[in-house]
C-alpha cells in the first residue's frame, strides 16, 4: 500500500476524476477526506469506500464559500489529527465568452479554481511542514497550457493555479511537494455537460491516441505525485490528456 496510514483531503470527490482518485487513495491505505455539495452522492462514495474495509468521511462545502472550505480542514483535523495529502481537485467549468462575462461569474471561478486551493494549501502546509513531509496535488487542465481549450475565465483561472502550483512549490519545500495534474477530456460530468466527447472534437482527434480518458487516469497519476514514487517531482505541470497539443 503506497498511502498506508496517511490522511488524504480529496475535494470535488463525489463523481469523476475526484471520486476516481479517493476510492483509488483509500485502497492504497489512505483515511480519506472527501468533499462536494450533494450530500447523498458524498455518502455514496464514503459507503463504497468502507464497503471495501477501507477508511472515509465526507464534508459537503461550497468551494466558492472560505467560510465553508475552513471546514474541511477543520472537520479533518477533528477526526483524522493530521493531513498528509491534500489534492485540490474541485473545479468550476465556465462557458461564458470574455465579453458576455459578469463579474459574478468571474469572481466564482477564481474563488473555487484558485483560491480555494490557496487557502486549503495555507491550512494544511504547516501541519506537513512540521511533520516533515507533505503533498499538494492541484487539477488544472489543459487549458491552463492554452487559450485556444477554454473561455476566458477558465483559462485564466487555470494559468493562475499553474503558478500558484509553482509557487506552492517553491516556498513550501523542502518538506511539502506540489504539483499539477492537467486533464484534457475525460469522461465526467464536466464532460458531458459540454455534450461528452462529441462537444470537444478537437480534444479528440487533435490528440494521437483520439479518445477521452477516464477518470482512473487520473487517480493513477494523482497516486503516483501523492506517493514517495515521485520524491523528486515537485513544482511540475503533469498533462495527463492523450497528448493534445504536442
Amino acid at each position: 500500500m503506497k498511502l498506508k496510514g496517511k490522511v488524504a483531503i480529496v475535494t470535488g470527490s463525489t463523481s469523476g476524476m475526484g471520486r476516481a482518485t479517493a476510492e483509488l487513495f483509500a485502497r492504497e491505505g489512505a483515511k480519506v477526506v472527501v468533499t462536494g455539495r450533494n450530500e447523498e452522492r458524498a455518502k455514496e462514495v464514503v459507503d463504497k469506500i468502507k464497503s471495501e474495509g477501507n477508511e472515509a468521511i465526507y464534508v459537503i462545502a461550497d468551494m466558492s464559500d472560505m467560510d465553508e472550505v475552513k471546514k474541511i480542514f477543520d472537520t479533518t483535523i477533528e477526526t483524522y489529527g493530521t493531513v498528509d495529502i491534500l489534492f485540490n481537485n474541485a473545479g468550476m467549468l465556465s462557458l461564458t465568452p470574455l465579453m458576455e462575462l459578469s463579474f459574478e461569474e468571474w469572481n466564482k471561478a477564481f474563488a473555487v479554481n484558485v483560491t480555494a486551493a490557496f487557502y486549503l494549501a495555507q491550512l494544511c502546509a504547516p501541519i506537513m511542514r512540521e511533520k516533515g513531509k507533505g503533498v499538494i496535488i492541484n487539477t488544472s487542465s489543459v487549458a491552463g497550457a492554452h487559450a485556444h481549450h477554454g473561455p476566458a475565465a477558465y483559462v485564466t483561472t487555470k494559468h493562475a493555479l499553474n503558478g500558484l502550483t509553482k509557487s506552492m512549490a517553491w516556498e513550501l519545500g523542502p518538506e511539502i511537494r506540489a504539483n499539477a495534474i492537467l486533464p484534457g477530456a475525460i469522461l465526467t460530468a464536466m464532460l458531458n455537460s459540454v455534450g461528452g466527447e462529441a462537444g470537444v472534437p478537437h480534444l479528440i482527434e487533435g490528440s494521437p491516441l483520439k479518445r477521452a480518458g477516464k477518470p482512473e487516469e487520473i487517480a493513477s497519476a494523482a497516486l503516483f505525485l501523492a506517493s514517495d514514487d515521485s520524491s523528486f517531482i515537485t513544482g511540475q505541470l503533469i498533462r495527463v490528456d492523450g497528448g493534445i497539443d504536442i
